[in-house]
């Protein structure tokens, strides 16, 4: 997703962007034993307990929490939901979770791409 194609985002998503990427932050710091690093943007917490995030992996505001899920294909998938807490700020979960759990229905994950997200072969 590039910048001038982004739809405008929602009133006051900034601060709520900036509010759960200090949380995960903190998550990510406290329970992450692998390598963190910060990739065009996106803080990248390897290591993190299975219990800690989702499927392969999670992103919380800029934090992409997982084992050790970080192919490029992947990390190109987690930018897309760093863009879309971007744009919706702390409404994203609800978002995220009335969209559903099927990733193959989830507009989300739909937009984040289904095969960089390791969802179709």
């Amino acid at each position: 997703m590039t910048a001038e194609r982004s739809p405008k985002a929602w009133p006051l998503a900034g601060l709520g962007y900036l509010y759960a990427t200090a949380v995960a932050l903190i998550w990510g710091g406290i329970l992450s034993t692998g390598e963190v690093r910060r990739i065009d943007g996106l803080w990248i917490f390897t290591g993190m307990p299975r219990w800690s995030f989702g499927r392969g992996g999670s992103c919380v505001g800029g934090c992409y929490f997982t084992d050790d899920n970080i192919g490029e294909a992947v990390l190109r998938h987690e930018r897309v939901h760093q863009a879309q807490w971007r744009r919706y700020g702390m409404a994203m979960p609800i978002l995220y979770l009335i969209a559903g759990r099927d990733p193959l229905k989830n507009r989300y994950e739909i937009e984040a791409g289904l095969r960089d997200g390791g969802y179709l072969r």
